[in-house]
């Protein structure tokens, strides 16, 4: 096969204009990042060391394919893959799989521990491609796509599409004992081992103690028309404070769809977060928050949106067995 000649880079903080044209040649003005809209913007993240934005292009600088990796803040340890576009004229060079591993090989010089990253679950190729470069699914987010984004990718397929959860160890994380409730222990064990995350699943001290209330934070995404539930402390009311939050967000901001995520390191999700189920909220991953120390359990609950097996696309055997254990949670 002809191999196209190829250079890869990093852009600077004053090229925030390529992302933007890459994203409005993909998919016009319907991408559900809008930041990625504002070339000042992508520039100051650049800049401030919270977005790397690496290309490859042709030898005259003509753009091929972009992939970005988001950081909570400047030296963080786990990076967020995302804004991986393709353009026509590099079809059929594996470019997105070239230039996320140029990214990769980049992170993992400077020690970040890995990256996640969303994979549309309409199609399979970018999940292929993630799996080809060594990484493994750890969750899906049912309903994370809204209706809005038009381009290829959905197959003619209408209403709110699903993502694939991936993670890429690059280097070693740091040891913890993980506290995962006891009805989701087995996948959540799973996930941790298959993708070396570094933790060993433990039982909660028999003298662990609950605070009384829950302290939550709640971040609402007008863009995916979603909000995310942060759960900052486990209490011994989490199960009411989730539902007024929840019952809040579906009747009051008519969203689609809310996830929570729980701290894995707090024992206090292991004694808790099965109460969640009387509320409709089911298991979708392991992810990370930049906003709890490691990572959390992320569940999901759905206002309106059905989710049907065969609406979610998976390219491996792994893929498959989470997604139906994603399905069957969420019935």
């Amino acid at each position: 096969m002809w191999v196209m000649d190829v250079t890869f880079r990093f852009l600077g903080p004053d090229e925030g204009t390529v992302l933007t044209g890459a994203i409005e040649a993909a998919y016009g003005q319907s991408y559900d990042v809008r930041w990625v809209y504002d070339p000042a913007e992508v520039g100051a993240r650049i800049g401030a060391g919270t977005y790397v934005s690496c290309v490859a292009e042709t030898p005259a600088g003509e753009l091929l394919c972009h992939i970005g990796m988001a950081l909570a803040a400047a030296g963080d340890a786990v990076g967020h893959s995302g804004q991986a576009v393709t353009l026509p004229a590099a079809r059929g060079q594996h470019l997105f799989t070239r230039t996320k591993r140029h990214l990769m090989d980049w992170a993992q010089e400077r020690g970040l521990a890995g990256m996640y990253s969303e994979a549309t679950a309409a199609h399979p190729y970018s999940q292929k491609a993630n799996i080809e470069l060594g990484a493994h699914e750890t969750g899906f987010l049912l309903g994370w796509i809204p209706a809005t984004v038009s381009n290829d990718a959905a197959g003619g397929r209408q209403g709110r599409q699903s993502a694939a959860l991936f993670y890429t160890k690059l280097n070693d994380g740091h040891e913890r004992e993980v506290y995962a409730p006891e009805r989701h222990r087995d996948v959540v064990a799973g996930t941790i081992e298959l993708c070396q995350l570094r933790g060993t699943i433990a039982d909660p001290p028999p003298a662990a103690e609950l605070p009384a209330q829950t302290r939550l934070h709640a971040a609402v995404d007008r863009d995916h028309n979603l909000a995310l539930l942060t759960v900052l402390e486990p209490g011994a009311d989490l199960e009411q404070a989730v539902a007024a939050e929840r019952h809040h967000l579906f009747h009051r901001e008519n969203l689609d769809a809310v996830y929570v995520d729980l701290p894995l390191e707090n024992p206090a999700t292991a004694l808790l977060a099965d109460h969640l189920e009387r509320l409709g909220v089911s298991y979708a991953g392991v992810f990370p928050n930049p906003r709890t120390d490691g990572d959390v359990l992320r569940m999901q609950s759905l206002h309106r949106v059905r989710v049907k097996a065969d609406d979610v696309v998976v390219a491996s055997d792994h893929g498959r067995e989470l997604l139906d254990y994603v399905l069957a949670d969420l019935s």
